[in-house]
């Protein structure tokens, strides 16, 4: 064990030439970032969750009840034993010949069917009371830490000239500040990490777990090789859209169309200029060309930078798909059908439903119409998503 822990904290891959571990310890003089620091992200994840729960309860509920949101869920799907046995053992989502010997079965019409299983599908799925107090506690949290990062970057020289964050490299000394804001940020990326698996369920689960596994990683590399500085940076400007778009999420639970449309946009503007201008011109530029040019490269130094790519890639494929929701509701829009802004209703909705669909009929032979309440008679059926889930 010994062993594969020499190898793994081999200060040439960690540290830059002539540095070793043994100048990174703290001192009366002088504190540094130390790996044990990071230990206490596990207990402080779970304090995050426990104040979430706490939280959405209290607080997120009351606030929920009070803009008239309900808790009621999708229409229940009636009850059949033949249906649910196929549904809970089998698939969620039958195929072409599987619906047709269910007809055949039950005497119902294959659409019947297909309604059927949407519904249930659409009983598994929060409702919308659930959805707005997660959208209220990710809004709280993104609010302070952002204007937290803020107000701590604007008093620091590399938020004003970035080669500030590699004069005297790695001998920078680690501040209150700078330790609270950093394990802060790892520890509720921690609780996505596990709340992930509990929360709403959404189409880009895995991206987004990739996300959050990749940030976890960027912020404890960082912190172990005492690129804090630069990281600050990193962490305050992906923090800049997230408020936003959480926001425009609770404008549409609460049906403020107007207000979620405006948001959104204000999110899009922000996002993209954030990600695709400053982040690559500004925080690129800094960890690849003036970090080479002061300390010079090493092997930790290409890992670092290799995650930051890879979340410049994630933040590209989001902005094609902010970009793509916009230019449909644009499209719509000038075709008539659709208020250019209302960008919020994504056809990648969490619920399932059609508003051209005809009413469910129920089983028999000579069925009957009855109204059906899948979420489509207003904008609380759809919901923000593909970069509207995002929380990174």
């Amino acid at each position: 064990m010994a062993g594969i822990l020499a190898w793994f904290w081999n200060e040439r891959f960690w540290l830059p030439h002539n540095v070793t571990w043994a100048d990174l310890k703290n001192t009366e003089e002088a504190t540094f970032p130390q790996a044990e620091d990071l230990y206490l992200a596990f207990p402080l994840a779970f304090c995050i969750f426990m104040v979430r729960l706490i939280f959405e309860r209290f607080v997120a509920k009351p606030c929920a009840i009070a803009l008239n949101i309900q808790a009621n869920g999708p229409q229940i799907a009636q009850p059949n034993a033949i249906l649910e046995k196929v549904f809970t053992a089998i698939t969620k989502h039958p195929d072409e010949k599987r619906l047709e010997g269910l007809s055949k079965q039950l005497d119902w019409d294959v659409r019947s069917i297909q309604r059927w299983f949407r519904q249930r599908r659409n009983q598994e799925k929060p409702s919308t009371l659930t959805r707005f107090c997660e959208s209220m506690w990710r809004f709280s949290f993104y609010l302070y830490v952002f204007t937290y990062g803020v107000r701590f970057l604007k008093k620091t020289p590399w938020l004003w000239n970035t080669r500030h964050c590699w004069y005297n490299y790695p001998y920078q000394p680690l501040t209150t500040d700078l330790h609270y804001y950093y394990i802060l940020e790892l520890s509720f990326y921690w609780s996505l990490m596990f709340s992930q698996f509990t929360d709403i369920k959404r189409k880009d689960f895995g991206i987004m777990f990739l996300h959050h596994f990749v940030s976890v990683l960027l912020i404890t590399f960082s912190y172990v090789n005492n690129m804090a500085r630069v990281g600050t940076l990193v962490l305050c400007l992906h923090d800049s859209a997230d408020a936003l778009l959480e926001a425009a999420k609770m404008a549409n639970y609460a049906k403020f169309q107007k207000m979620c449309d405006l948001l959104f946009v204000m999110f899009a503007m922000v996002f993209i200029t954030t990600r695709l201008g400053i982040f690559p011109l500004w925080v690129l530029n800094t960890t690849l060309f003036e970090s080479w040019e002061i300390v010079g490269p090493y092997p930790s130094w290409w890992v670092f930078n290799l995650l930051l790519l890879l979340i410049q890639g994630l933040n590209c494929f989001w902005s094609y798909l902010i970009v793509k929701i916009a230019c449909k509701a644009v499209s719509k829009g000038k075709a008539g059908k659709w208020n250019p802004l209302h960008v919020s209703k994504d056809d990648r909705s969490d619920i399932e439903s059609s508003s051209d669909e005809e009413d469910l009929e129920p089983p028999g032979k000579n069925p009957h119409t009855t109204t059906t309440t899948n979420g489509t008679g207003g904008t609380n059926g759809y919901l923000l998503t593909g970069p509207c889930s995002m929380d990174d």
